[in-house]
């Protein structure tokens, strides 16, 4: 047995260890695993996707029984019923589209052939939009939780990806049912894009979240769900009307006058709920000569960021 560690809020494995295959892209350190064993103690632990099975080496390592699935093997997540009442689960899904598995890590033609399915239908690396990924990463989730006995634990691995200067944050979009017990940030080595040499403000992304959720309750459960939707500013009680008016002009080409700025906000609730809202708008833009300046009376722009 390796030498022991302890779970802390921050974990590192330079060193991957042993299980699983190292060539199977995305595999995270048997070591992980093997600190999680350690420490909850479960009598068996299930891994519904299970890739190159780093979960089944990690249990045999801790002497611990394993019930271990995956899509390439005749186990579909999305369609098959979990069989067992798990009292511990691991699940890492795929990070979206950013390592494919069906037809890349395996051959989908031989799945379908012994098992009788096409596993790229339900392949979460092949889902192309991040809503609809989001949308199945969660009923995956919610699979897996509502499975587990009372008192039950899953623990995901989960990361964050960017693409095109935004970021997509699966830690902040995950459905969280149950009790959150602890939130790991586990720090991610020897990695593809090590290789990579990033320009301007890019940040790269070293860690990944280990998220664990315990089930308390049988029926009752209580969930965590981001909700994403869009608010318009003039609408908000939050922002000032400074913030208002600077953002109507920016939203607007060029300079912009009196009846362009009173357009565009006397229909919304900050105009609706100010019955001088005129005379404030004006009142806004005299007030703050370092955001606003007047080349001509009635007319106005922001003022360029030093």
């Amino acid at each position: 047995m390796n030498e022991r560690r302890s779970l802390k809020s921050v974990v590192s494995y330079p060193e991957r260890g042993e299980g699983g295959r190292n060539q199977y892209r995305g595999n995270c350190s048997p070591k992980l695993i093997e600190d999680l064993l350690e420490h909850y103690r479960p009598a068996e632990i299930c891994d519904y996707m299970a890739g190159s099975g780093t979960s089944k080496d990690a249990a045999v390592q801790m002497n611990i029984k394993s019930n271990t699935y995956d899509l390439h093997s005749g186990f579909d997540l999305m369609n098959h019923d979990i069989q067992e009442r798990p009292e511990f689960v691991f699940w890492h899904p795929p990070y979206h589209d950013i390592i494919l598995y069906s037809d890349v890590m395996y051959s989908a033609r031989q799945v379908e052939e012994r098992y009788g399915y096409d596993p790229r239908k339900t392949d979460l690396s092949r889902i192309p939009s991040w809503p609809e990924f989001v949308k199945t990463m969660n009923y995956c989730m919610m699979k897996q939780f509502c499975a587990l006995e009372k008192g039950g634990r899953i623990a995901v691995l989960v990361g964050d990806i960017k693409k095109r200067g935004k970021l997509y944050s699966m830690i902040f979009e995950l459905v969280k049912p149950g009790t959150i017990e602890s939130v790991i940030i586990k720090m991610q080595h020897n990695c593809f894009s090590d290789r990579t040499n990033y320009n301007g403000k890019f940040i790269p992304i070293v860690h990944e979240y280990l998220l664990i959720v315990r089930k308390d309750e049988p029926l009752l459960i209580p969930i965590t769900i981001t909700n994403t939707r869009m608010v318009d500013m003039r609408d908000m009680t939050n922002p000032t009307w400074k913030d208002v008016v600077a953002a109507v002009m920016e939203d607007l080409p060029g300079e912009v006058t009196l009846d362009q700025l009173y357009e565009k906000i006397e229909h919304h609730n900050k105009a609706k709920k100010n019955a001088h809202w005129r005379e404030k708008i004006r009142q806004t833009l005299g007030q703050h000569p370092t955001v606003f300046k007047s080349r001509e009376r009635g007319v106005w722009q922001l003022q360029k960021t030093a």
